[in-house]
């Protein structure tokens, strides 16, 4: 056995609440997405699924293609092992992976987003509609963050991308 070097503050608790997240690896985003979720959605111990772009990952955009399988493996694992009922996608303003990796300008990032949340929430959907999917767009609001819902009804334009 090891040398403990940390005893958590924490209790477990072994029981699930069937929920996931997908949410963006951004480090400054964490603990603002946890805060949300545990303290604005009252979901204690949510599953996380923390790639960069968020979900994003879930989309099959080129050059990113590689993230796809990943993401999607863990949503399949959590929602069969763990019995998923629901599953948060979040995406969040000044994203890295829609600059630095899409090439999306500043100007056009926001709409791209918002249309790639409804794409993600319209493909769990069709793989798994017994699911019910909340999508929200995390905005920079002065030294905090504001977290906007989105509509759950997939315009079938944006569905049939």
């Amino acid at each position: 056995m090891g040398t403990i070097v940390y005893a958590g503050r924490l209790f477990y608790e072994p029981s699930r609440i069937h929920a996931a997240a997908i949410y963006c690896s951004d480090g400054r985003m964490g603990d603002h997405f946890d805060d949300f979720l545990q303290n604005g959605l009252y979901l204690p111990r949510y599953d996380r699924v923390a790639l960069p772009g968020g979900p994003a990952a879930l989309l099959n955009h080129n050059p990113s293609a590689l993230e796809v399988p990943v993401a999607w493996e863990a949503l399949e694992f959590l929602a069969t092992v763990h019995g998923l009922e629901r599953v948060l996608l979040v995406a969040h303003e000044g994203c890295a992976f829609y600059s630095d990796r899409l090439g999306v300008p500043n100007e056009h990032m926001e709409a791209r987003q918002r249309a790639d949340l409804a794409r993600a929430a319209a493909s769990i959907q069709t793989i798994a509609p017994q699911l019910q999917i909340d999508s929200y767009f995390a905005r920079i609001s002065g030294n905090r963050i504001v977290f906007e819902r989105e509509e759950t009804g997939v315009p079938a334009e944006i569905a049939a991308r």
